[in-house]
């Protein structure tokens, strides 16, 4: 019998199918140079890539940034997910469509979120971010055709994680690799020894990822940079793409030396416009003196960085999803195994870490295993940067001691606003589960906050002041879930729409935290046990957090 190429769990059904290459960049200059995706421009790329129209119409129409009709002269966009939602985003949208519904060039659309949790409530005009506060000037700049881009953020501060005293000495590490005055298995090993985990959200140990992706036979291979960050509350990535995008790119590249990928990309949301033009110079930078190319410093070795601009949508956090979106498909995850490290962009192995996970890699390499374990907090290890919103007197990001404790990160962030007491807290962003008070002092590491019933997650402390509805906050999230779903599960896709609308209705009718219908409870199993990726399966997760921790406190 011939031999019969095996079939791998989630991409059967693009085997053969449309080849590449993707048609995304394609699409994203289609709109930049007509503001949209006419269908004459669809029939002219369709013929010249000889790819049918219906698979083009069908990937235009999964991704929330493509538009196939013209945009009015003005677009503003209004986030109301959970951290704009606590400082007032409802009573503002209101106010903003009074002000703007009668005119016809503005158009007007709540949003999820876009980064920007610091700033809360925030907006963009035209995709330029702004706070609500300076929305009527920037929609009169646009009014008058005299918007600007917005400027790339100036790198202000020197983060600990930093081991670079000037712009001289950055890619220290990474010299040395190529001059070979270190091994790059070497840098793999101190990984290992070090401990440090996956910031993105999974928390798997970073070295021995980076080993598995090392001893697979096939190539080529490839790495990739997560830098989609798109959970409501997260925005640490942002700032660390803004501030350290020379430790997050040499970050990258130790990993592609010590894995054997000669090219790399970084995935950014298109939000981060102003961040991905840092991300771009720095490139050029690199480029320049000769630390990507086809001869890297005369070694003969080649390497490639670009940026893949995402086309929106949160689901391409997964890395399966976001996968997938580089190949030219609709960003749906793939069944696991296998992992990317084993199977993934076009089927080769893959490297794919977080923004924060990288800038992490140079300081280790540099200073050892030892100096990264003491940074931590008592027992904990490391570093960790977060991303702080909500009621906080000091939104922000900031970087502290790994097992640094919820209640002294809030202090770092100025304590609850206005003085009030706390309600609750999200510790990892929106998908992770609400602690009350007595979890203030909880140390935010991931075993930790496993025990205490949530999660490390993305990296966010979310602060919601007493008083605050928690389960209309938590229906809040429910309510991003239910958007972002990708829908190729029957469990997340019909699972989060009817748990929405059963918290929606039992809210508007008075309805609280005691008196919820007994099917929340039947659907969150149901959605966490069968969905195929952690949107699903976490999606009602903060809901019933509310309703154990209000519970609790009605038993007291």
């Amino acid at each position: 019998m011939p031999d019969v190429a095996p079939r791998v769990p989630g991409v059967e059904a693009r085997a053969g199918k449309f080849p590449g290459p993707s048609l995304i960049p394609a699409l994203h200059a289609i709109q930049e140079r007509e503001g949209w995706l006419p269908r004459e421009e669809l029939v002219a790329l369709s013929r010249e890539v000889r790819r049918p129209l219906y698979e083009i119409e069908g990937l235009i129409s999964f991704y929330p940034h493509f538009r196939t009709t013209p945009p009015r002269r003005v677009t503003l966009r209004v986030c109301h997910d959970l951290s704009c939602w606590l400082r007032g985003a409802e009573d503002r949208l209101e106010a903003i469509r009074a002000r703007y519904g009668p005119d016809a060039e503005v158009e007007v659309i709540e949003g999820s979120c876009i980064g920007r949790c610091d700033a809360a409530p925030a907006a963009t005009v035209n995709d330029a971010p702004v706070p609500l506060a300076g929305v009527d000037a920037l929609v009169g700049a646009a009014h008058n055709g005299g918007m600007r881009p917005p400027a790339p953020p100036a790198a202000v501060r020197r983060w600990p994680n930093d081991p670079y005293a000037s712009a001289g000495e950055h890619y220290g590490v990474l010299r040395e690799v190529l001059a070979g005055a270190r091994a790059a298995e070497q840098v793999t090993r101190v990984l290992a020894d070090s401990g440090l985990r996956g910031m993105g959200g999974a928390g798997f140990p970073t070295g021995r990822k980076w080993e598995l992706v090392a001893a697979q036979a096939a190539t080529p291979k490839y790495a990739i940079c997560n830098a989609d960050e798109s959970e409501p509350g997260t925005f640490k990535d942002r700032q660390i793409l803004a501030e350290q995008p020379h430790l997050v790119l040499e970050g990258m590249l130790l990993g592609m030396l010590a894995t054997g990928a000669e090219e790399g990309w970084v995935f950014i949301r298109h939000e981060y416009g102003p961040e991905e033009a840092v991300i771009r110079r720095e490139i050029d930078r690199l480029r320049a003196v000769g630390l990507i190319g086809p001869d890297v410093l005369g070694t003969g070795r080649r390497l490639s960085v670009e940026v893949f601009t995402s086309p929106g949508g949160y689901i391409l956090g997964e890395e399966s999803a976001l996968i997938e979106c580089m190949e030219g498909h609709r960003g749906e995850p793939r069944n696991k195994p296998p992992f990317p490290g084993v199977y993934g962009l076009h089927g080769q192995p893959t490297l794919m870490n977080s923004v924060e996970t990288f800038a992490h890699v140079p300081v280790i390499a540099r200073r050892g295993a030892d100096w990264w374990t003491a940074q931590g907090a008592g027992e904990h290890a490391g570093l960790k940067f977060f991303a702080v919103s909500g009621h906080v007197g000091r939104p922000g990001v900031y970087c502290v001691s790994m097992g640094t404790t919820a209640r002294e990160l809030l202090d770092l962030a100025g304590g609850v606003s206005g003085g009030r007491a706390l309600g609750a807290i999200q510790p990892g962003g929106a998908s992770s589960n609400f602690l009350g008070p007595d979890g203030l002092d909880v140390p935010l590491d991931f075993g930790s906050l496993r025990e205490a019933g949530s999660m490390l997650g993305s990296g966010a402390l979310v602060v919601l002041a007493e008083g605050t509805d928690l389960l209309a906050a938590a229906t809040n999230v429910l309510r991003f879930f239910r958007d972002e779903s990708c829908g190729k599960c029957v469990p997340c896709r019909v699972g989060s729409t009817k748990a929405h609308r059963i918290l929606a209705d039992h809210l508007a009718a008075g309805g609280g935290a005691g008196d919820v219908p007994a099917r929340i409870g039947e659907l969150e199993q149901v959605m966490r046990r069968t969905s195929i990726c952690g949107l699903g399966q976490v999606a009602l997760g903060p809901v019933a957090s509310v309703l154990r921790l209000t519970g609790s406190r009605d038993e007291g």
